[in-house]
């Protein structure tokens, strides 16, 4: 189905279904999630759409798990997303932070197909829309490919986000000089919703709504030919194309921090689990160590044959409150590896402090295999047992890359260092040091033993897959 089929499917159930009026009484359009501490909108499409244009003044924001996060940690953004009068829900964090407050949203309302829909039930009802964008040409190509799919859309005007909005004045007049009924703002989150908020009574358009990269998303529709089939392949790898960056930005970071964060507020988990964390580490690392000794011998084995030197490696590496500790591990590399490391620093292939370099020489022909698989970091299940680790948390630092951290990245030594965790699951090595400490930091503030079980959940993928191991 082509995207124009696609959004007069949508409309008409959403325009012409059965109208607010005939809901049960008493029905609401929102409902109060204690976890994310605020309100969304309960509804259908239909629903939504018909509330939305329905006669009065709005300003809409959609909430996903990452922008949750930002709204804990930023005032301004927090005041502009509460203040709205509506907040639709988007994404699968916020449908599970509804169903730990008990609740189960009518329908997820991502932009994507949602603002489509919008539009399709503003050009039905005769009302225009002004697209205000970043990138300069985005609100003008997003603008051709809206007006392409859906039929008798009206657009008041466009302006892109960045020369437009130096003298903000001008940028007002003009929105409002065009008489539009809607207001659509893409400068991204937190921008266009702190820009709409402080704006509100100077804007003449009676709905507003920021829209992320929505703009972005439409214009990657219009090409040279503008045949809706072309449109929808296009949207297929603009989707395709976008989805890993947002999986690693949005799903690993956000979700699974905001989910944890989620937890502490609905009080379906304690904040205080030192005592069963500490039991989950000695049941986990205790079984492991018992199932997996045969395991153990066999890679012992191989290590000795394959090189010479011992088995095992022992490291000291820094732990909980910077109380130093011997890390243990299968000897991925030759002996000699420590007295060679000064030469092969320049050669990092990691931004930031912390060393990593694909085709390592000092790297065994067993120890390709072992970093590879992460098997050799099997023995760090000594020292969760014994108390130096835990089986989630930031990974141990080297005393020296310590020494070189800024003052924030301290605050990854609060807790004690993990064989795994959401770095780990996010991309390992492949993930610079700036953003390892954001990862880190982020689970520091909100670690709950389901957020725990998660990552060791997520641990087995990363594994299998391989990606960031060298």
């Amino acid at each position: 189905m082509t995207s124009a089929a696609r959004i007069e499917t949508i409309t008409a159930t959403a325009v012409h279904a059965t109208p607010l009026s005939k809901m049960a009484p008493g029905a609401s359009l929102t409902k109060d999630l204690p976890s994310l501490e605020m309100s969304l909108m309960n509804a259908t499409t239909r629903m939504a759409v018909e509330k939305l244009l329905s006669p009065g003044r709005r300003r809409v924001c959609f909430v996903n798990a990452h922008c949750v996060n930002i709204a804990r940690r930023h005032a301004h953004y927090n005041t502009a997303v509460v203040s709205a009068d509506y907040r639709l829900p988007d994404g699968i964090g916020i449908d599970l932070a509804a169903k730990m407050d008990g609740e189960v949203l009518k329908e997820n309302l991502n932009g994507t197909d949602f603002i489509p829909a919008l539009l399709a039930g503003a050009a039905l009802l005769g009302k225009s829309v002004f697209l205000l964008g970043a990138k300069p040409g985005a609100a003008d190509a997003a603008a051709a490919s809206l007006v392409h799919d859906i039929p008798g859309l009206r657009i008041a005007g466009t302006a892109n986000g960045y020369d437009d909005m130096r003298d903000q004045d001008a940028l007002i007049s003009q929105i409002n000089d065009s008489g539009a009924d809607i207001l659509l703002v893409a400068l991204g989150v937190p921008q266009q919703d702190i820009w709409l908020a402080r704006n509100a009574r100077k804007l003449a358009p009676s709905f507003t709504m920021g829209v992320g990269a929505f703009f972005d998303f439409r214009a990657g529709n219009v090409t040279r030919a503008p045949k809706a089939v072309r449109a929808a392949r296009m949207e297929w790898v603009w989707r395709l194309a976008m989805e890993p960056r947002r999986m690693a930005k949005r799903y690993l970071l956000g979700n699974l921090t905001f989910l944890a964060g989620s937890l502490k507020r609905s009080k379906l988990m304690p904040t205080k689990t030192g005592s069963a964390r500490r039991a989950l580490d000695i049941a986990i690392s205790g079984g492991s160590l018992l199932v997996l000794s045969p395991l153990f011998l066999t890679l012992a084995a191989l290590v000795r044959i394959d090189s010479k030197g011992p088995a095992f490696f022992s490291q000291t590496r820094i732990g909980k409150d910077g109380k130093p500790f011997q890390v243990l591990k299968f000897r991925s590399m030759h002996t000699d590896a420590e007295a060679c490391r000064a030469a092969l620093l320049s050669n990092s292939e990691r931004e930031g402090i912390c060393f990593k370099q694909k085709d390592d020489p000092r790297v065994t022909r067993i120890g390709k295999l072992l970093r590879r698989t992460s098997l050799d970091e099997l023995p760090q299940l000594i020292n969760v047992f014994r108390g130096d680790m835990a089986i989630v948390g930031p990974r141990p630092a080297l005393p020296s890359e310590v020494a070189q951290y800024p003052a924030r990245a301290l605050g990854r030594l609060s807790v004690k260092p993990g064989i795994t965790g959401i770095w780990q699951v996010s991309g390992r090595a492949d993930i610079g040091f700036e953003k390892m400490i954001d990862m880190d930091l982020a689970y520091t503030q909100s670690r709950t033993i389901l957020l725990d079980l998660i990552l060791i959940l997520l641990t087995f993928r990363a594994v299998a897959t391989g990606r960031g191991a060298y």
